[in-house]
């Protein structure tokens, strides 16, 4: 069977099963499979798969089209035009949390210029690093995404799983981070030191306890779902850390969160009352969505 005879098949395959992109996930496995690169596919498509990779490429067909998810398969996913590794100990980043990302950098660069009073970089020692607490860290990518594009910018990094921050803590090393970013294993803040931060980010689980069976399969029946569940209105997560942040923010400071296709409104009500905080934005995604709520302390908090 030639590469080309293959990839067909594949689509063949792939497409039978129901599989949202056969096309594109039929070349991701052979070239997966057979460790050669999309070009090579093309330009070699008349050219005789080896028989170990032709094996290999159809048991992960197989796979794929009994729904387990490509990222697992490859042990890979793009996020931020950073690779991040993912397994089936932590959610596969998703394309609408780069948003997420965004918004912090943003909002960090300005802080820079602020202390730089607009003229440019500060000289080095001159500037207080950004302080950064990634809640609910899962594969890291939020985390390593602002140390990597924020070279002044030092990140703890929470998670309740042992198993999803060894992930991430693998992706810090990958991407040249791990001397600026801190793991810490802890329910929320339990075990979080008494310090303050710049920024606290959030991608929380807020799917609604009620709402995990409807989710795609690929999704309800091979990612964890202890990062996805968020309690019976999807609210839980975002209740506790709003009522907390202000503890672990500095005046002025900045809690920023993705939420639920329909949950933005919810959560910037939650963030406006008390008074805690104010120049509350919601972000819309590349689709549309109200996906992204942000938000600053708007008084000196009271100590922990």
């Amino acid at each position: 069977m030639t590469y080309g005879e293959a990839y067909r098949k594949g689509i063949d395959i792939l497409k039978k099963a129901g599989i949202d992109a056969p096309a594109n996930d039929a070349g991701v496995l052979l070239c997966y499979a057979a460790r050669c690169s999309r070009t090579y596919l093309y330009a070699y498509g008349d050219s005789v798969l080896p028989a170990h990779a032709e094996d290999r490429y159809f048991e992960l067909l197989k796979k794929r089209a009994g729904g387990y998810p490509l990222q697992y398969i490859t042990g890979e996913q793009e996020f931020m035009s950073l690779v991040f590794e993912v397994t089936p100990d932590v959610l596969i980043p998703r394309q609408e949390t780069e948003l997420l990302v965004e918004t912090v950098l943003e909002r960090c660069r300005d802080m820079a210029l602020d202390e730089d009073g607009g003229s440019g970089p500060a000289p080095a020692g001159h500037r207080q690093p950004i302080r950064v607490l990634d809640m609910c860290t899962g594969s890291g990518c939020i985390a390593v995404s602002l140390a990597k594009y924020l070279q002044d910018c030092l990140v703890t990094a929470v998670d309740i799983s042992p198993a999803a921050l060894a992930v991430a803590a693998r992706n810090a090393e990958r991407h040249g981070v791990s001397g600026r970013v801190r793991f810490i294993r802890s329910d929320l803040f339990g075990s979080v030191p008494a310090e303050k931060y710049d920024v606290l980010v959030s991608n929380p689980p807020y799917v609604r306890t009620e709402d995990l069976e409807r989710l795609q399969p690929e999704v309800r029946l091979f990612e964890p779902l202890p990062a996805l569940d968020g309690g019976s209105d999807g609210l839980r997560f975002y209740r506790e850390i709003i009522r907390r942040a202000p503890g672990y923010l500095r005046p002025g400071g900045m809690l920023a969160f993705e939420t639920g296709y329909d949950q933005a409104k919810a959560v910037a009500r939650l963030m406006g009352s008390g008074g805690m905080f104010s120049d509350i934005e919601i972000y819309r995604d590349l689709s549309g969505i109200e996906r992204v709520v942000a938000g600053f302390t708007s008084v000196q908090a009271a100590p922990w």
